[in-house]
């Protein structure tokens, strides 16, 4: 549906270089970067508000490259709302479609059905100065999407949003997705990303770095940046080794640590290694078990998740394991306590330098 090809584009002291991503119909696209990394020059890249220096886009296999901006059927959202302040919610939403010349009532039936679809029917007679941030943010995405936009792009619609008005919006972007809006969403939080979309793309000093589904880019992410950025812990820098007693496997060394991994990368590689929270396992006692790597520590702290706990151990260096609170209870796990842990050589992802 939407392709970019070789997108170059200089400011200053600052480049994008060569963005490459393909947007196919009824995606929902996350592009996942830090601030000044280039993700809201992209976007205006996209709807035509600035001309690259070279590349293409391509909007249903046409160029869109000499096309206006209010030509593209792209319709755009911002970090804050932007409404008539002198016009109610109504006015609001009907105000593109005045300007295309709809009839009365073909107002009234789009603006109710918006309405309906971002749940504001009960706002349309107030006055935007009287609305919370999440009611002017839902009006903005019902005005957008007045104008019929074949893509809805969004530049961290959620970033001055509260928890409670965030978790209504993201479920109101869902909803549309699921309705066959097809979406570009751009944001600096990489949980915000999970939640919603279908594949992501991480730019970083304007390079896109890696693409590919959440759990792809959680699992497997091809540098030491990525893995910090989305917030993977047991991420550690050392060296692989020989293994004496299993050929099948090698050993990486970091500190006075050694843990058995499959990767196939040849001895004395450098790089990291990084070990997923839900694949260690916890225990009172060794496990006889196929995870061959099993080390016994001391807790030392305890955090409370949304749908868990973590949970730290020492074992010359910090592991952090993800356990649900019934296997917490069960185990009568405290801060101090001395414990097993266990996990898989496959569970170890390994990124070269």
């Amino acid at each position: 549906m939407l392709k970019l090809e070789k997108i170059n584009k200089k400011a200053g002291n600052f480049s994008l270089v060569d963005i490459d991503f393909t947007v196919g119909k009824g995606d929902y696209f996350t592009l996942i970067g830090e601030s000044g990394a280039g993700k809201s020059m992209l976007l205006e890249i996209i709807t035509g508000m600035i001309a690259p220096d070279s590349g293409n886009i391509l909007l249903n296999k046409k160029s869109i490259l000499n096309t206006p901006t209010q030509k593209r059927k792209l319709g755009i959202v911002y970090q804050k709302p932007t409404l008539f302040p002198h016009m109610s919610v109504f006015e609001n939403i009907a105000y593109p479609l005045k300007i295309k010349k709809f009839s009365k009532e073909e107002i009234k039936i789009k603006v109710k059905q918006l309405s309906e679809d971002t749940e504001i029917t009960h706002l349309l007679k107030r006055n935007t100065g009287s609305l919370s941030g999440g009611e002017m943010q839902r009006v903005t995405i019902a005005r957008t999407l007045a104008t019929n936009p074949e893509i809805l792009l969004l530049d961290e619609p959620l970033s001055f949003l509260d928890v409670q008005l965030k978790r209504g919006i993201l479920a109101l972007l869902r909803k549309l997705n699921q309705q066959g809006q097809t979406i570009i969403h751009v944001t600096h939080d990489y949980e915000e990303a999970l939640s919603l979309t279908n594949k992501i793309a991480i730019i970083e000093h304007g390079s896109i770095i890696q693409t590919g589904t959440p759990q792809e880019v959680f699992q497997h992410p091809k540098s030491a940046f990525i893995a910090h950025f989305i917030g993977i812990g047991n991420f550690f820098k050392g060296q692989i080794l020989a293994s004496e007693h299993q050929s099948d496997l090698k050993l990486f060394k970091t500190s006075d640590v050694k843990f058995f991994t499959n990767t196939r990368e040849e001895e004395n590689s450098e790089g990291y290694i990084m070990i997923p929270g839900e694949a260690i396992f916890i225990s009172d006692e060794k496990l006889l078990s196929s995870a061959i790597n099993n080390f016994q520590g001391t807790i030392k702290d305890i955090y409370q998740t949304r749908t868990g706990l973590e949970i730290v151990v020492d074992i010359g260096v910090e592991l952090t394991a993800k356990i649900s609170n019934f296997s917490f209870e069960k185990l009568q796990l405290q801060v101090g306590k001395q414990v097993w842990i266990s996990f898989k050589a496959s569970s170890i992802h390994f990124i070269k330098n």
